[in-house]
């Protein structure tokens, strides 16, 4: 078993930022998803907007129910632009063990934000005064397990902006999917980020990013408000330990990056995969495919405390940032057992 120990110096450094880089999995991997809960029926509908309507606990009784997917134009609300949320709370089967899920919303007519029990797990499109449609975009959401309840049940909202024409949850697959080839994070980081664009410099969390934006991890930054950027941009993220890894060897697990990055912890550059120029994109143009894994130096963690990652990302063209993929901390032990086992699937 691999073991990498931190030491203060320099030569350390680049030791383990070379075994970093060579331990990352040279493979790449589609998605297995089976579907664990049909969503297509009758949900609460209201037009209008109002925050509190994210919340799992609110009454929605009295609100209209319409038909997922169909125009709402089409259900009695025809000419109706602008905001509307939908609501559903459903049962999740015992049975779905400990893998990955994910909400499948097919396309929305224009943009949509999405709450899992009350916490924000995606958004698609910019809302008004930014407005940027985004209808033609089939919408997947990763669920972090941070965001389930003990007793199964699932609260889904669901706010939807139309600038004209049909509006609302138009078609596609809407369902609860489980992801069968996912690797499972012991420490689930998905979810809602600090990000901005533009070279930050270094480190970014060296930055004052409590003024940046919010966007979810993973996702294309291009369905979260930032179309057609290319070049380089910043996230970071506040997270506490509870003696979850202590005298445990871990490592970083940060999905799939478009399509180069950096990766800094609680300001220890951990690891990156090349330098951030045209050339190296090319020279590895299956980059943003491949799942990152860094494992991360003893000593850097701090358990029953605040620690502090950041990823600076580079992106040529195409879409770009923290994508897809599991997100979140996992031991050594789980880490390397996961990829045995998936290698010897495609042997």
């Amino acid at each position: 078993m691999l073991r990498i120990r931190h030491k203060h110096n320099v030569i350390s450094y680049l030791t383990i930022l070379l075994v970093l880089f060579v331990v990352l999995p040279q493979m790449t991997f589609s998605q297995d998803f089976s579907r664990l809960v049909n969503l297509e029926g009758y949900w609460k509908f209201s037009i209008g907007d109002n925050a509190s309507w994210s919340d799992p606990d609110y009454d929605d009784s009295h609100w209209e129910s319409i038909i997922v997917p169909k125009s709402w134009e089409e259900q009695g609300f025809h000419g109706y632009d602008g905001y509307a949320w939908y609501r559903t709370k459903v049962l999740l089967p015992e049975n779905h063990g400990n893998a990955s899920l994910y909400l499948k919303l097919g396309y929305i007519d224009d943009v949509d934000k999405v709450y899992i029990n009350g916490w924000k797990i995606g958004q698609t499109g910019m809302f008004p005064p930014q407005y940027t449609t985004a209808h033609n975009a089939n919408r997947i959401y990763a669920i972090p397990s941070k965001m389930m309840c003990d007793d199964g049940y699932i609260t889904i909202a669901v706010k939807v902006f139309d600038e004209g024409g049909e509006g609302g949850i138009l078609h596609g697959d809407i369902a609860i999917m489980i992801d069968q080839s996912s690797i499972i994070p012991d420490f689930d980081l998905q979810g809602e980020w600090k990000f901005t664009t533009g070279d930050c410099k270094g480190n970014p969390a060296d930055n004052d990013y409590n003024t940046w934006d919010n966007i979810i991890v993973p996702g294309t930054w291009e369905d979260q408000g930032y179309k057609d950027y290319d070049g380089v941009a910043c996230y970071v993220v506040e997270f506490s330990l509870e003696d979850e890894f202590l005298d445990q060897l871990t490592v970083l697990l940060l999905g799939r990056i478009d399509d180069l990055d950096m990766v800094y912890l609680n300001g220890i550059l951990i690891g990156q995969s090349g330098d951030f120029n045209e050339e190296t994109v090319n020279s590895r143009a299956d980059m943003y495919m491949q799942l990152r894994g860094y494992y991360i130096p003893e000593g850097i963690l701090t358990n029953n405390g605040k620690n502090v990652l950041a990823v600076k990302v580079f992106d040529l063209s195409g879409f770009g940032g923290i994508w897809d993929g599991s997100v979140g901390i996992i031991s050594q032990e789980n880490y390397i057992k996961y990829w045995k086992v998936k290698r010897n699937s495609i042997r």
